[in-house]
């Protein structure tokens, strides 16, 4: 049964390897049920974009984490789009440059950076249901939501859909840091519904995951009906 965390308020955990569709997906299903679409590597690339404009060495864990505590960040919902603001700024297109997806990797392995997400990301909740896409939501972030999907492809077809992009990145070595990290490394959650899309449009994928969803939806309020007759009698 699924554990609600604030006011009845769920949370769809959408997690998985790089280029497998975790952000198409997670917007297409946040549209569908009308909940708030979170994008944590957003976060994490906008720390990387700070650590760069303010020249801290991104490769030195202190000096991260140090920035991490000190910089001035908002969390803002728009759009049904909740995000970071660094002194009341959001870097939408800096965050996305090739130097700020280089410098990401490190950010995110260092342990006092995932704390400080984890604690900002939970935050978010405030802004009403989410669907929540990263690689650590359904085994660190909310461990408690029954919701959770794992995303995964061939990696040549991963490795396609960068290119396709225009986006050069050794997914082999990313895909080896995420999972070999000492801080919330990559995996798959307890209880997640894993989904290979390698051969799937993104229509298909949601439509999975929009599916399951509610399937586990009604089967909750079987669980709670009979919880209710059960008292009631």
């Amino acid at each position: 049964m699924l554990q609600p965390t604030t006011r009845g308020r769920i949370v769809i955990a959408i997690d998985g390897t790089s280029a497998s569709g975790k952000s198409t997906n997670s917007k297409l299903v946040a549209k569908a049920l009308n909940f708030v679409h979170v994008d944590t590597g957003a976060m994490y690339r906008t720390l990387a974009w700070y650590c760069l404009k303010q020249k801290v060495d991104v490769q030195d864990a202190k000096a991260v984490a140090a920035a991490c505590r000190r910089w001035k960040t908002a969390l803002k919902c728009s759009e049904g789009h909740a995000y970071l603001v660094v002194d009341g700024y959001y870097p939408a297109q800096e965050i996305r440059t090739a130097e700020v997806s280089a410098a990401v990797p490190h950010v995110a392995a260092i342990p006092k950076v995932r704390e400080w997400m984890k604690r900002t990301q939970r935050e978010c909740i405030k802004f009403g249901s989410l669907v929540m896409e990263g690689r650590d939501i359904g085994t660190n972030v909310f461990p408690e939501t029954d919701f959770k999907y794992y995303l995964d492809a061939k990696l040549e077809e991963r490795s396609r859909r960068r290119a396709a992009d225009g986006i050069k990145e050794n997914l082999a070595a990313r895909d080896q840091r995420d999972s070999q990290r000492a801080a919330a490394p990559l995996m798959i959650a307890l209880g997640a519904k894993v989904i290979n899309n390698s051969h799937m449009t993104a229509a298909q994928t949601s439509g999975m995951i929009l599916a399951d969803i509610k399937k586990r939806m009604a089967e909750r309020e079987k669980t709670e009906d009979r919880g209710r007759e059960a008292e009631g009698g």
